[in-house]
């Protein structure tokens, strides 16, 4: 009875382990904000559901990319805006988000703390003169900008008060590859550094992120300090279209 009792117990664990794979690999997988790259738009904290079928799949859609194929199965071409998690080309391993600005064949440049698709510059709009952000465990000063991308794409994207990013060579996207950049824009290891981020991969693509399910503030408590939830649950956030 005990023996039987524990058998039938672990089927069903291990079931229950094979449907969590196949659906974390195949449609849906939650992911957390560690870093503040992504400010204004994701705060450290949030907690996000990545839609794992949005650009097809690669070995990178699965736990721990298993090499059990090359390319991408049923590729979709993503759209110039979204917010997308990525392997870093670096070591192929480590999950970064950030926001996608060019496509194969575009070129993108900073000129004088601009920016510029195809030697066209990307109309942003001031929202905040005043803003604050956090930049690692600083705060820093920002403007914050409601940025235009050709395709109409609209989201807010932030510019440190004392030093900005001004200018830059010409980043010449390859074929099969795409740029990304982070919405603090001072505060963001993304596709501008060569050496650590450069161009991704199609095949490195994980999903896209859709929505904010739930988000705390790490900086005021663990959620396990249930006592202070009022304070470090932000109820704000939950269930929001990630823009």
């Amino acid at each position: 009875m005990t023996k039987k009792f524990f058998i039938e117990n672990l089927k069903t664990l291990f079931y229950a382990l094979i449907i969590a794979i196949f659906i974390r690999s195949v449609f849906i997988q939650p992911f957390y904000i560690p870093s503040s790259s992504m400010e204004p738009n994701l705060l450290v904290g949030d907690r996000l559901f990545v839609t794992k079928f949005s650009y097809g799949y690669s070995k990178h859609s699965f736990p721990f990319s298993p090499p059990i194929f090359d390319g991408r199965i049923i590729p979709k071409i993503p759209k110039r805006g979204d917010v997308i998690v990525f392997k870093t080309p670096a070591d192929n391993r480590t999950d970064y988000i950030k926001r996608l600005i060019g496509l194969p064949g575009d070129t993108i440049q900073f000129i004088d703390g601009d920016l510029y698709i195809n030697e066209n510059l990307i109309l942003k709009t001031i929202k905040l003169k005043n803003d604050v952000l956090y930049c690692g465990n600083m705060k820093i000063k920002v403007r914050t900008f409601e940025e235009k991308l050709p395709n109409g794409r609209k989201y807010l994207a932030s510019y440190r008060k004392d030093y900005s990013f001004q200018n830059s060579d010409k980043f010449l996207v390859p074929d099969n590859h795409f740029f990304f950049l982070g919405d603090n824009r001072d505060c963001s290891k993304d596709s501008r550094f060569l050496s650590e981020v450069g161009y991704v991969n199609k095949d490195n693509l994980v999903g896209k992120a859709q929505i904010l399910f739930f988000s705390s503030n790490p900086e005021i408590g663990s959620i396990f300090k249930f006592w202070r939830w009022q304070e470090i649950i932000r109820l704000k956030r939950f269930f929001k279209k990630i823009k």
